[in-house]
């Protein structure tokens, strides 16, 4: 699998609107077949569904619908390639993918507590002090 993307050149410049909307699709299409090959590479099994997957790579594509420039979608494509050709060479670690795919807005869960609760008055003291 990691063959058939290495040979994807960099596509021409669409003419149209609706030739850059298909090579759109056309890239989802190879996300989306390229889902079980990530999945195995980086054991993603426990943490993530293909379904999940496909849905996160749907609204990654989704926050781009308001550019309307053919040589934009072009651009968006080209990145997105190399992103995908990155992920299935494995040249990104596991919690990479975690972290920017599968977690994405919300966080990693250590950020989503605060530091300060369940510390002692001296601690709370200690960490406002000028000692780092």
């Amino acid at each position: 699998m990691a063959f058939t993307l290495r040979s994807v050149k960099v596509p021409l410049n669409s003419a149209s609107l609706e030739e850059a909307r298909g090579r759109v699709f056309d890239f989802f299409r190879k996300a989306c077949r390229s889902i079980p090959t990530i999945m195995d590479i980086y054991n993603l099994d426990d943490v993530v569904t293909k379904s999940q997957l496909r849905s996160i790579i749907a609204s990654e594509i989704r926050k781009n619908t308001h550019v309307t420039n053919p040589k934009v979608i072009d651009l968006l494509l080209f990145k997105g390639m190399e992103e995908l050709n990155n992920i299935v060479e494995h040249a990104k670690q596991r919690h990479h993918i975690i972290g920017q795919y599968v977690l994405g807005r919300q966080g990693l869960a250590q950020d989503l507590d605060t530091k300060d609760e369940g510390t002692s008055d001296f601690l709370k003291n200690f960490y406002k002090s000028n000692y780092f």
